[in-house]
């Protein structure tokens, strides 16, 4: 990742603060802007760049600066997606063909659940995302997204059955785990 400058005034021990959390937490951030994005690359490094970049001219001021990056991740990402709906992009994933998988094979179930959020909207990976990785209640995410707790419910419940769908094999690999 690249070395972000801090452009506002800052002194040589916030600087110093700001490169070790970056240092630190980048690799989670990157983790939850791949899983935002639907598995894009660079769109998840430009969503962690966004953050990083707006985390820094705040940085004196921002208590929790994890919490602070990932709220900043999670409406940049929704910002993103509304504006693509305006300009009328329509992104589809065809997915590969297939051979047999083996269930159990844990790369491989990710790589199938990677598959399946890339073609969810960027709504639907939001509502998953901040309820099931992050575990926030729907009141939280709710709140975050600027949208009603009901929305929430039913984003959540419409994109698990489009998950199940188009993942079936994720569903089998749970059965036969439990």
């Amino acid at each position: 990742m690249k070395s972000i400058p801090l452009e506002v005034t800052v002194d040589a021990a916030d600087e110093q603060r700001f490169r070790e959390f970056v240092a630190a937490r980048s690799p989670a951030l990157m983790r939850l802007g791949f899983l935002l994005t639907g598995g894009d690359q660079h769109a998840a490094e430009d969503l962690v760049q966004t953050a990083l970049a707006k985390l820094a001219g705040k940085w004196r001021r921002v208590e929790t600066p994890e919490a602070y990056a990932r709220q900043i991740m999670y409406r940049q990402q929704i910002s993103w997606w509304r504006a693509s709906v305006r300009r009328g992009e329509v992104v589809q994933a065809s997915p590969p063909e297939r051979e047999e998988r083996d269930a159990h094979h844990q790369s491989e179930l990710r790589m199938v659940l990677r598959s399946a959020l890339a073609r969810l909207t960027a709504r639907q990976r939001a509502v998953l995302v901040l309820r099931y990785f992050e575990d926030l209640p729907e009141q939280e995410v709710a709140r975050m997204l600027g949208c009603s707790v009901g929305t929430v419910r039913s984003t959540a419940h419409r994109s698990l059955a489009r998950l199940r769908d188009l993942a079936p094999e994720l569903a089998q690999a749970l059965e036969v785990a439990t």
